[in-house]
């Protein structure tokens, strides 16, 4: 509950006061904030409320204020962003912003959920212990061993005629973890090994063979702090694909790259969350959202027809390849400076 108040404080920042009707009271004649003569509630130069209070019960008022009324929003907000995202985009776009999350806030809001999540659910030992040949070896050896034994409980269960559907999940888990294990200690076994003729990405990548605990946790860290960089990143690969028009502009640009981000960050807590359970099927399931959600945002809020929506979304799911590719690029040469 705490992570989500700091997050909604954090977005509420973005826009203090989008959508507030609050009639106020005042006795003040000009604006403490700017000195402009009152007209009203609130100065009409700044905004500010003309009565301003100075005691600790309103400072409190105030923090449930700002996160009430942001959660207002949410949930004004994120229906749209889920089942129609084309038509929140194109409302935003068009003037509507009192009554939805600015795309902005919401990134950001998400992005903060987003990581507060993986801490909460990511296992203390990732890449833990994998500093060293010997560690590594230890661990594959411990994979190894987790191998057998469902392997043996499979035989177990095919014996008795019984399903073996949840055995084989957790064995196809068990190997793609022995996969990385292994490339993770052939990687350690081979510190100097050059793997790239950019020196920065070289530089992180030995960084991480020396210490992959360390360096993920770096990473971790920049891809927090530097979240906001996708939009930047996103928004000229959505520009080509209506380049030079006259009717949408790079504004509109970045409230559909903010708000499809923002929809991307909440499926990932979602998979996260699933991923918990026994429902890979589930997992499956959400990872085919992004295509179908780009396609409604783009046919919502571009008016595309349907096969240039289609089409549309198929370069778009490649541009956000590349755009992901140059994000993780940049955090891990940042990671290994």
């Amino acid at each position: 509950m705490g992570d989500v108040v700091e997050g909604a404080l954090k977005a509420r920042a973005i826009e203090p006061k989008a959508g507030e009707q609050d009639a106020g009271h005042t006795h003040e004649t000009a604006c403490l904030n700017c000195g402009t003569a009152l007209l009203g509630s609130h100065c009409h130069a700044c905004g500010q409320a003309a009565h301003v209070h100075r005691t600790l019960g309103a400072f409190f008022h105030d923090l449930l204020h700002g996160v009430f009324h942001f959660e207002g929003k949410i949930w004004r907000t994120i229906p749209m962003l889920v089942w129609r995202p084309g038509e929140l985009t194109r409302r935003y776009i068009e003037g509507q912003r009192a009554r939805f999350v600015s795309p902005l806030a919401l990134f950001l809001f998400c992005v903060f959920l987003a990581f507060a999540v993986y801490h909460q659910t990511a296992s203390e030992t990732t890449y833990q212990g994998m500093s060293s040949p010997q560690d590594a070896a230890r661990a594959e050896k411990a994979i190894e061993g987790k191998i057998a034994r469902l392997e043996a409980e499979r035989a177990e269960l095919k014996r008795k005629g019984q399903d073996t559907e949840q055995v084989d999940d957790k064995l196809d888990g068990q190997r793609t973890a022995l996969e990385i294990t292994r490339e993770v200690r052939s990687n350690v076994d081979k510190p100097d090994q050059k793997v790239s003729d950019i020196s920065a990405i070289d530089n992180a990548v030995k960084k991480f063979r020396e210490n992959p605990a360390l360096t993920a946790y770096k990473a971790q860290n920049y891809a927090y702090k530097y979240s906001w960089a996708l939009i930047p990143i996103s928004v000229p690969f959505l520009w080509l694909l209506f380049p030079f028009s006259r009717r949408f502009h790079l504004y509109d640009h970045t409230v559909f790259v903010t708000y499809s981000l923002s929809f991307m960050t909440l499926l990932s807590i979602a998979v996260m969350l699933v991923a918990l359970t026994d429902y890979d099927g589930l997992v499956a399931l959400l990872l085919l959202a992004p295509p179908v959600h780009m396609y409604k945002q783009l046919r919502g809020a571009y008016g595309t027809s349907r096969l240039g929506g289609i089409v549309r979304t198929f370069a778009l799911s490649i541009f956000a390849c590349i755009a992901l590719t140059l994000f993780v690029i940049f955090i891990a040469a940042e990671s290994g400076a």
